[in-house]
Formats: C-alpha cells, sequence, structure tokens
C-alpha cells in the first residue's frame, strides 16, 4: 500500500517534525526504513511519534487523485519528507493526470524542492557487482545535482495537438528562467566546493537555446567560486564519458531530464540502482528524500527488492534534513558492514556473497546499526 509516514522528532527542548512518504513499498520488508530510522534514533536520544497520510497509487484507490490536498498540507508543515519507490502497473492505463507519478511531481512542485542531489558510489565490497570493468569502476564517487522542479517535466504549452498535415502531435516545452538556472547553479558550486572542487556542467548548447542561455547562467557565477574548477559538457558526450572514464568527474550539474537520465546511467556504474538514494532540497521547507529506483513491481511480494537506497535516504534526510549528521553516519556504517559481512541481495550478488531476501538483509542492517562500532565499518 502507499502511504505517507509523518513524524515526530523530539531532541532535548526542540520539536521537529519529520514527514516520510512511503509509496508501493509493499515487495520491501514493509517497514525496513521505520524499523532503521527507530532504532538508531533511540540510541541517538531522539524521539518521535507519527502518524499515516496517503499518496501515489493507494491514494488514487481511496480518493481518486494520486495527492489528496491534506497530504501536501502535512508534507508542507514537516521537516524532512522520505518517499518510497512509486508506480504499478495497476495504473500504468490512467489518464496522466491521473497517475502515481503525477503525485510526485506534485509533491516536488509543492514542497519547491529545486536541487535534486544524487550520489553514485562504488563501494568498495561491489565493485565486481558492476557492469565495467574494475579498473574503470573501482573509486567512481560523483554527485549529480539536478534541476527538479522546471524543463520539459514542467514547462508550457504542452499537450496533444495537430499539425498543418492533419496528424497526431504530442509536445512539450522545455523552457528555464534566469532564477531556475542561477539557483540551481549555485547550489551546484556550493556543492562541488564542499566535494573536490570541480563541477561539470551538462548541456546541449550546440542546438537547444534553452541550454544555450543554461550555459551562460552558469558561467556567470564561475567568478564566484574561484576555488571550483568549472567545464562543460554536451549531454551525449556526458552520457558516454560516464561509462569511459567515471572518475573524471567529481560534480554534475545539469538539467531535469538530463540529470533523470544521467543520474540512471550513473547508477548502474555503482552495480546496482538498487544502492543509490537521493536528497531533493529548497530554499526552505521541508526537503524530500527517496531512493532513485522505481517501484519494480514484476518482484513486488517476492522479498527480492534491494533495501540499501531507501535505507540510505534515510540517512541522507537525518544529515541534510535534520542536520544529525551523528546519527546518519550510523546509518551509513551500518551499510558498509553489512556489506562487509557478505550479505546480498539478487542484484548485487556475485560468488562468495550470501544472497538474501530483502527481509533478511533488512534485519542484518539493524544487526549493524545497533553495533557501537560496526565492524569494518569505513
Amino acid at each position: 500500500m502507499d502511504e505517507i509516514r509523518v513524524w515526530k522528532w523530539m531532541k532535548k527542548e526542540e520539536e521537529n517534525k519529520v514527514f516520510l512518504c512511503q509509496t508501493l513499498l509493499h515487495h520491501y520488508s514493509p517497514s525496513i526504513d521505520k524499523d532503521v530510522l527507530l532504532l538508531t534514533a533511540s540510541i541517538e536520544g531522539i524521539k518521535y511519534e507519527f502518524q499515516e497520510k496517503l499518496l501515489g497509487g493507494a491514494a488514487l484507490d481511496a480518493t481518486g487523485v494520486p495527492l489528496p490536498e491534506d497530504t501536501l498540507s502535512v508534507a508542507k508543515q514537516s521537516d524532512a519528507v522520505l518517499l518510497g519507490a512509486i508506480g504499478g502497473y495497476k495504473w500504468d492505463k490512467n489518464e496522466k493526470h491521473l497517475k502515481p507519478e503525477t503525485g510526485l511531481l506534485q509533491l516536488r512542485a509543492g514542497l519547491k524542492v529545486f536541487a535534486n542531489l544524487r550520489p553514485a558510489t562504488v563501494f568498495p565490497q561491489l565493485v565486481d557487482a558492476s557492469t565495467l570493468k574494475r579498473e574503470v569502476a573501482e573509486g567512481v564517487d560523483l554527485m549529480v545535482v539536478r534541476e527538479l522542479t522546471g524543463g520539459i517535466y514542467f514547462g508550457k504549452p504542452r499537450g496533444f495537438g495537430t499539425n498543418e498535415n492533419g496528424e497526431e502531435t504530442g509536445y512539450n516545452t522545455e523552457i528555464y528562467a534566469a532564477h531556475e538556472i542561477d539557483r540551481i547553479a549555485r547550489f551546484a558550486f556550493e556543492v562541488a566546493r564542499k566535494r573536490r572542487g570541480k563541477l561539470c556542467s551538462v548541456d546541449k548548447a550546440n542546438m537547444l537555446e534553452a541550454s544555450m542561455f543554461w550555459r551562460k547562467r552558469v558561467l556567470a557565477f564561475a567568478q564566484e567560486y574561484p576555488d571550483v574548477e568549472l567545464s562543460h559538457m554536451y549531454v551525449d558526450n556526458a552520457a558516454m564519458q560516464l561509462i569511459r572514464n567515471p572518475k573524471q568527474f567529481d560534480t554534475i550539474v545539469t538539467n531535469n531530464i538530463f540529470g533523470d537520465i544521467l543520474s540512471d546511467e550513473a547508477s548502474m556504474i555503482t552495480g546496482s540502482i538498487g544502492m543509490l538514494p537521493s536528497a531533493s532540497l529548497g530554499d526552505s521547507g521541508p526537503g524530500l528524500f527517496e531512493p532513485i529506483h522505481g517501484s519494480a513491481p514484476d518482484i513486488a511480494g517476492q522479498d527480492k527488492a534491494n533495501p540499501f537506497a531507501t535505507v540510505l535516504s534515510a540517512a541522507m534526510l537525518l544529515r541534510y534534513g535534520l542536520g544529525e549528521d551523528k546519527a546518519a553516519e550510523r546509518i551509513e556504517k551500518a551499510v558498509m558492514d553489512t556489506l562487509n559481512r557478505g550479505f546480498r541481495t539478487a542484484d548485487i550478488y556475485s560468488s562468495g556473497t550470501k544472497l538474501v531476501g530483502c527481509k533478511q538483509l533488512g534485519e542484518e542492517i539493524l544487526k549493524s546499526v545497533e553495533s557501537p562500532v560496526p565492524a569494518g565499518a569505513v
């Protein structure tokens, strides 16, 4: 069942409300994200309570819309949002405004989370799970900063029509205003500054006016960040270079559609899209934290799904949403320890490791969370 969980975090004299969204995770261990957060919070001295709200397919079934007004209202009053994978065969034939994915876009727009952080890190334990050669994949650690609330996914006009020959047409508009590019550019420069000081802006400025404008605005910020090395790359070349030599990248900033595609490509360098979390942040208000993978309805109910990305998204929520770095680090170390102990779901399994289902993997992560210093953690 699609659901959204609303949490109240209380630490010291403060009260922080954390809004957790979980959609179409019926094929996951149903409460792995909840259990990891509960255990981590109890160890780190954080207390909270929660209630549940509907989103996506469950909301469609119960209310007829993918994002009820009450759900969005509660989300806006929260401090952070944890969202699970969304979508499913059941609603594939619905009209666009009645698809679960529309609820996700509405949630992103409603929360005004314009900067999507998508890390792609090859864990040492999973180098051989990558489809790339070891020497290419080993050591990859990059961050895709995707503009999330503009571009072709939101641009107007859009729709269906008929051309001068009487043929049916479908059309979308790629459009960016100056402030939309400026805020994501500044955000990306700040991210690069905190990493290794290299920022690659990806566009299609040799063909598209929107990309020409994008490059112009990004270039204008370079002088404010003399400590960040700025480069530019066309999206087709960037897609190739991610496979040829991914270690050349540190931080990538790009528009909505290019970021959607390139971050999924980057995820496969790591061995599985099931390993990658993300954080979506705005100037103010709650952040949105979610795994970048889909809901995989083809394995629903089979105990096969990889829960690592959802667990790591919870860690990003603690770090970027609540400023709870110590709690976030505990979860991240628990993931590393679970990998060090050899536990794998089918998507990252290799000879010599232990193949387990989603439920057992969740239990092993919890064991590592509870360890004061997880063995072998890095």
